[in-house]
């Protein structure tokens, strides 16, 4: 059978020295074939069938369609009014900014209350390059600082400026991230297994396998057009990687002790292990890959890319990991190096020590939620609930600014802009409509309530949609407010209800209403579907009906807790005024994909007890032996998560502290005390319709009896895994 051979093959004296070289072969000959792939980076971009996303399309057919004016804001640094000769010295230095050829910047165009400038800088962009994207917001920027009359300030934003700023707030980003992480997994594994050597195995196969990740998908994103965020496949690679190799090499130190050759327990560990690796990680790539089923793009880009990136893992701490192990030997655990002079052949669920619970705090909680499961459930109940307050009062959707952490010339420009001028100056609407409609669609949207102005833009007798002209309209609402997204709507009803001008409404604050439609329709479509596959691999791998629905019940209840806690931690705490719209479906999604690791990592270890001890007996033996290595997964996951707070996205700040949040409470609420309460309490009717052969502990169909509280729990617990 492949599970006898292929860990021989692994762990063999010549095959392990052979699966390395083999293992670096490949990975040098990926990295040097596929490397230079670059992929755009994004989220909350509107699906190409989004009205907005239509709009670009036809605006991008128009002559000069890649040219975007910069508003440079001007102000005095008093706040009083510009004086008409500063303002004669802002239209000449107006004269000498570096437009594009064939147009002209314009202004000053002054606030009604005079104490702000505003002036119009057209320059060609190309939001795919963002070294020439920054070279040209620079060149306007060093202009208007040379030529910028005495005791003025000033500012430029605009759509351009804010994505100059957001590429220069990357500088260095990703590679804070890695180090950080890095780091994180480096000093957790370090104390987990408290030798100076063993760390570095896991450590090295882990990062070398993000490497590798890191290039497949930047390869599979250009060639398949995707964008997504690399720094959260990093993590995921980094997060899954390490606890995939905490459960291997804690089954390989408890076989240690079992066996002298410790290439036959490196073997039986795999045996033990893999089920419930491949299981996990099986149950997290299908989640992953229904996020092909979501209309905006970035959502679907990075449900793909984290799906091949945690494949590369898998194989990575399956197939490479062994073979270092293997390689490195016993004395890789030193100081502590597991003492095999006591060996026990026996199987692994059958040996045991005498019990010693005051050594054991596993055993210990375990013991107590057994005798005890009513009152733990009740009181975990409560917290969760008390936690998912938080999701009262939490609103979706952030705005241009409020997206990016740190200050920036561009929020601040904007910031400045809304002050002095009608708050919706630096991104427009743009409204496009057959020319021969023009005048009629031109009066419904000035007749729209909070139209600030409107002004005819440029016209195309040769778009996809025919003769057609485009209408820039301003209005009074603040970007990224409710205000704003009522304007979008008032003003689609208007348009829409003009026979024969098929207008349709775009620009920024369109494509944000998109997208926040998109956003809502994925969650209600892609949450149950992965519920439904986490449920199919909970059925295969516990062979229950039961288990897989209690467990998701509980899985969620803790999921919604962790969203509605890191909400409110994110406005208390952060000053996080919304979630980003992403972020509610990519939390559910990595929480209940994430969290159900835990759980399969310990309810595959009850079952394989339940032969031996009944269910009761089997819940305190699995969390005794698995407490150790599932708390520092847990650790090490919520930690990297916590590391994409290094990088300047928002979105990405507030996905770490939910997720981090959540992965805590999955390791020491749920796996500790709400599944083992839950177990303890239906006894044998949790595996049904199968029955665990159980020769030593409960009698067939005797679980009413022996879940009542207060009876004691008799049952051998064996030293944690990990522990020296």
């Amino acid at each position: 059978m492949l599970t006898d051979r292929l860990p021989r093959l692994l762990t063999g004296r010549v095959c392990a020295w052979i699966t390395l070289l083999l293992a670096a072969l490949i990975a040098a000959g990926l990295i040097g074939s596929l490397r230079g792939a670059e992929v755009a980076a994004g989220h909350g971009t509107a699906p190409a069938t989004a009205e907005s996303s239509i709009v670009d399309q036809v605006v991008g057919e128009l002559p000069d369609a890649d040219v975007q004016p910069l508003v440079v804001v001007v102000t005095r640094p008093d706040g009083a009014a510009l004086t008409e000769a500063e303002q004669r010295s802002l239209g000449e230095l107006t004269a000498t900014l570096p437009a594009t050829d064939g147009q002209q910047a314009f202004g000053p165009i002054m606030s009604e209350d005079g104490q702000a400038a505003m002036l119009q800088v057209p320059v060609r962009v190309d939001v795919t390059d963002n070294d020439a994207l920054r070279a040209t917001v620079d060149s306007v920027r060093t202009a208007v600082a040379d030529a910028l009359p005495a005791g003025l300030e000033a500012r430029t934003t605009g759509g351009a400026a804010f994505g100059a700023d957001i590429a220069a707030s990357f500088d260095g980003a990703n590679v804070r991230l890695l180090l950080v992480t890095i780091g994180v997994v480096g000093l957790l594994l370090l104390l987990t297994y408290r030798s100076p050597i063993l760390w570095l195995v896991p450590l090295t196969v882990v990062g070398l396998a993000d490497q590798l990740a890191g290039i497949v998908t930047a390869s599979l994103g250009e060639r398949f057009d995707l964008n997504f965020d690399g720094g959260i496949i990093s993590v995921l690679v980094f997060g899954a990687g390490a606890n995939y190799a905490l459960l291997l090499i804690s089954r390989y130190r408890e076989e240690l002790r079992r066996h002298d050759d410790h290439r036959q327990a490196l073997r039986a560990a795999w045996r033990a292990s893999v089920p419930a690796i491949l299981a996990s990680n099986i149950a997290v790539v299908l989640a992953l890959l229904t996020l092909i089923l979501a209309a905006a793009p970035g959502t679907r880009g990075l449900g793909i890319a984290s799906a091949a990136g945690l494949v590369v893992a898998l194989l990575a701490i399956v197939l490479v990991l062994p073979a270092a192990l293997a390689v490195v030997g016993r004395g890789a655990f030193w100081p502590f190096v597991p003492d095999h002079s006591t060996t026990d052949l026996r199987p692994a669920s059958s040996a045991s020590t005498s019990p010693s619970l005051r050594h054991d705090p596993w055993g210990a909680v375990a013991t107590g939620v057994a005798r005890h499961p009513w009152r733990v459930l009740v009181a975990g109940a409560t917290l969760l609930a008390v936690m998912a307050t938080g999701l009262i009062g939490t609103s979706v959707g952030l705005s241009q600014v409020d997206r990016f952490r740190g200050g920036s010339e561009s929020a601040d420009g904007l910031s400045i802009l809304t002050e002095h001028f009608p708050a919706g100056s630096a991104a427009p609407l743009v409204v496009v409509t057959d020319t021969a409609e023009l005048e009629s669609v031109q009066d419904a949207v000035t007749a729209v309530d909070g139209v600030e102005m409107v002004r005819t833009g440029a016209a195309g007798p040769s778009t996809s949609r025919g003769d057609v002209t485009t209408l820039t309209v301003v209005g009074d609402a603040a970007p990224g407010t409710e205000a704003e997204r009522e304007l979008v709507a008032d003003l689609r009803e208007a348009v829409h209800a003009i026979p024969g001008a098929d207008a349709l409404v775009g620009g920024s604050p369109a494509t944000d209403v998109d997208s926040r439609a998109a956003a809502r329709s994925d969650l209600l479509l892609i949450a149950p579907v992965v519920l439904a596959l986490v449920a199919v691999v909970l059925a295969l791998l516990l062979r229950s009906l039961v288990a897989p629905v209690v467990l998701l019940v509980i899985n969620v209840a803790s999921t919604l807790a962790a969203i509605g806690a890191g909400a409110w931690i994110g406005r208390q705490w952060f000053g996080f005024g919304a979630l980003d719209t992403d972020v509610p479906l990519l939390a559910f999604l990595f929480l209940v994909a994430l969290g159900i690791d835990y759980t399969i990592f310990l309810a595959h270890r009850i079952r394989s007890e339940v032969p031996s001890h009944g269910t009761r007996a089997a819940v305190v033996t699995g969390v005794s032996t698995t407490g150790v290595v599932i708390t520092s997964a847990g650790i090490v996951l919520a930690a990297v998560f916590a590391a994409l707070g290094v990088l300047p996205l928002v979105t990405l700040g507030q996905l770490g502290l939910i997720v981090g949040l959540g992965v805590v409470v999955d390791t020491f609420v749920v796996r500790t005390l709400f599944v083992p309460a839950v177990i303890s309490l239906l006894g044998e009717r949790f595996w049904w319709p199968t029955r665990p052969d159980s020769r030593a502990g409960t009698r067939a169909g005797s679980g009413a009896d022996d879940t009542s509280e207060g009876q004691p729990v008799e049952v051998s617990v064996r030293e944690p895994a990990l522990t020296s």
